[in-house]
């Protein structure tokens, strides 16, 4: 393939726009499955996409905007990818979230020559020999009774984003996960637990640990006790608790809250300000969160409520949504914070929660007299966007807590609930650990969450679900 940079270099030179961008992935991906305690398929591949942004002016504040996207490696098609998005723009509406494009010189972002021999390098890459380590310790899983069935994956996502204005960009970004479902009986006896890490280099994923934990799992499902639905004191791991602050953090628009059609909108503006737990709970994104990073800077082909072409080249900082157990920021593009007069804030590609007593869960669980711990939540859907509530199934084990231990497993359940209400009404917070969600984790692999107690959590219904 011909170089990204000189394919973001190409087609710049190439354009008749007003002002143009280009941004280019290479995406180099490894996977490995296996099923019945045994390797059943691995593979790579190598592929990229890249989008030409073309804007036509009417003034600083008044744009058109064409973007067209491709997966072509010719370069005899980078001429007709430009030509299409000027196209594009030349037709489009006038752009809702226009503002001046960023510069090098004007708001301190690397531009060209700033670093020449990074621009040049090569995409970072990966293949199967990623898993050297992880399919010597599950072999060890293989030899014994349970039935082991999992997947891994890892990514190598290099952008590189040049724009008319000067701006030169380029991240590796590195995505790694491995998750395992363990089975034990048959039919009515079937037990069944999943365990799963995040990674962004697979050296720090723990499998004998994490096979440990699955056969804990399903020793407690030795005893069966059915319960009905009801409120009970429920322990939600990090795992769980990560797939709700992620479903909470992604809700978190400052338009939408502005114009009142979000959990985070009050009379007269947003909830910024407002204490949402007596726990000193802080949410944040950081882009340089050690073993949580991701790509400094804004990329993006298309505009949303959340990301703008117009951004493109800012850079990203932490963000606290929560600060202390209040809530501190929403998601504001430029023209989004002009218009509302709102700090410009990026939303983050990972999500950390702290402030909880340092406990870990084996302790919660010593601490409790009669509850429920989950282990994973699956199939979350949006009931009531003004509310954010949320329903979904437990999956995987619900085991019941009694006098400090796990005494049996329970049926599974539906449940209803708020992130947001959830916050509130926590009364403990363990410590934060690196954890992956399981609902999210094809689209957001990078959380460290605390487990949390919840003194009435809303199981709805029982579940058929195993």
């Amino acid at each position: 393939m011909m170089p990204a940079g000189a394919v973001v270099e190409q087609a710049l030179a190439l354009s008749h726009a007003d002002e143009a961008m280009v941004i280019v992935t290479d995406a180099h991906e490894a996977s490995l499955r296996w099923a019945g305690n045994s390797m059943t398929t691995n593979g790579s591949s190598i592929s990229r996409e890249w989008a030409v942004i073309s804007i036509f002016r009417d003034g600083p504040h008044a744009a058109r905007v064409g973007s067209v996207s491709s997966t072509s490696v010719d370069p005899a098609d980078i001429e007709a990818l430009v030509r299409a998005s000027e196209t594009a723009a030349r037709t489009a509406e006038p752009a809702k979230d226009a503002m001046p494009l960023l510069t090098p010189d004007a708001d301190g972002i690397p531009g060209a020559g700033d670093d020449a021999a990074d621009w040049a390098s090569a995409p970072g890459s990966t293949g199967i020999e990623v898993f050297t380590e992880l399919a010597r310790d599950l072999a060890g899983g293989f030899d014994g009774a349970d039935r082991l069935y999992g997947f891994a994956y890892h990514q190598m996502h290099t952008t590189w984003l040049g724009t008319s204005t000067g701006i030169r960009r380029r991240f590796v970004q590195p995505t790694g996960s491995a998750e395992i479902n363990g089975k034990r009986g048959e039919g009515a006896d079937l037990a069944s637990a999943w365990v799963g890490a995040g990674t962004a280099d697979f050296a720090d994923v723990d499998i004998p640990g994490l096979l440990t934990e699955l056969s804990r799992r399903l020793d407690w499902s030795k005893r069966r006790v059915e319960l009905p639905a009801g409120r009970y004191e429920t322990l939600l791991p990090p795992s769980a608790v990560a797939d709700l602050m992620i479903y909470m953090a992604w809700s978190m628009e400052g338009r939408g809250a502005h114009e009142g059609h979000s959990a985070f909108a009050k009379a007269g503006g947003t909830r910024i300000g407002e204490r949402l737990s007596d726990i000193p709970l802080t949410l944040y994104s950081d882009p340089g969160a050690g073993g949580l990073e991701y790509r400094p800077f804004v990329a993006t082909a298309s505009s949303s409520e959340s990301l703008s072409v117009f951004d493109n080249g800012l850079p990203a900082q932490r963000v606290d949504w929560l600060r202390d157990g209040v809530i501190e920021s929403l998601v504001y593009p430029r023209a989004t914070a002009a218009e509302f007069d709102a700090p410009t804030t990026l939303p983050g590609e990972n999500l950390l929660l702290t402030g909880g007593s340092g406990a870990t869960l084996d302790t919660m669980i010593a601490n409790t007299e009669r509850g429920l711990l989950l282990t994973t939540l699956w199939y979350i859907r949006e009931v009531d966007p003004a509310t954010l509530l949320l329903t979904g199934l437990t999956r995987d084990g619900v085991y019941l807590v009694e006098n400090g231990e796990v005494t049996a497993a329970v049926n599974n359940f539906r449940f209803n609930e708020s992130p947001i209400d959830l916050l509130r009404r926590a009364t403990e917070a363990g410590a934060t650990e690196t954890t992956l969600p399981r609902e999210w984790k094809d689209w957001f692999t990078r959380t460290a969450m605390p487990a949390l107690r919840i003194p009435d959590f809303h199981m709805s219904s029982v579940s058929q679900a195993t």
